[in-house]
């Protein structure tokens, strides 16, 4: 198997398709990608700083020392290494993942992502269809230890209008009715943004802001991603 579409699909965002490839400079490794519109989105290839927006996270939250286990909100599903990452920490005891567009959804349950099986078997995981944002922005029905954000490139390149207001000071405030005393809220970036941090910075108590930088050796390019987290 060199090369192989999995699903081609039309959602509300453009043109979905995931696909699966064998790297030609490493015959064996085979990778999983998503693209929208023909253009990247995400790979199985490089994962840490998505793995790293769950563990940091969670790590955060339990400095408080919560005395139970904790419950975790993920926004945005894409491959599963944000949710699978938080499953990792025996310290977590339930993680919903909100995910805007059932095609991703279909996929897991299908089985055609790497993580599939793992997931699908996982008791303390519940995924559901549903606008994150939208969910924040409204009432506080569950708190949350954690709540993870990945789903935009960056507050500044988003992939669609459902974010609109949620990186603001307000959007912000909104969000963060929805953490339990001490939680956390992370935001995934592929680009450092400082009105994003001034904004946390208003919000929140305690700010962080973790750069996670991997050699990228298909192109010989080092990546870096951003990741920002506020505590209540």
């Amino acid at each position: 198997m060199s090369f192989e579409i999995l699903a081609y699909e039309s959602t509300s965002l453009g043109v979905l398709c995931l696909r699966r490839r064998e790297l030609l400079s490493r015959p064996g490794t085979v990778v999983t990608e998503v693209t929208l519109d023909h253009e990247f989105l995400m790979s199985s290839y490089l994962t840490e700083s998505e793995r790293a927006l769950a563990t940091i996270g969670v790590e955060l939250a339990l400095e408080n020392g919560k005395g139970r286990k904790l419950d975790v909100l993920v926004g945005g599903l894409g491959l599963g290494y944000t949710a699978a990452a938080a499953l990792h920490s025996d310290d977590v005891g339930s993680v919903e993942v909100v995910e805007f567009l059932p095609q991703v959804i279909g996929w897991m349950n299908k089985g055609l992502v790497p993580l599939s099986e793992k997931l699908n078997a996982e008791p303390r995981l519940s995924i559901s269809h549903g606008d994150i944002y939208a969910r924040l922005a409204g009432s506080a029905n569950q708190l949350f230890d954690l709540i993870a954000i990945d789903v935009d490139h960056s507050p500044e390149d988003v992939l669609g209008g459902q974010s609109e207001g949620f990186y603001s000071v307000a959007g912000l405030k909104a969000a963060s009715q929805h953490l339990t005393p001490g939680g956390v809220l992370g935001v995934w970036s592929y680009a450092e943004s400082t009105p994003l941090l001034e904004n946390m910075k208003a919000v929140f108590a305690h700010v962080r802001v973790e750069h996670v930088t991997a050699l990228n050796d298909l192109i010989d390019q080092e990546q870096t991603d951003w990741l920002f987290f506020g505590r209540q």
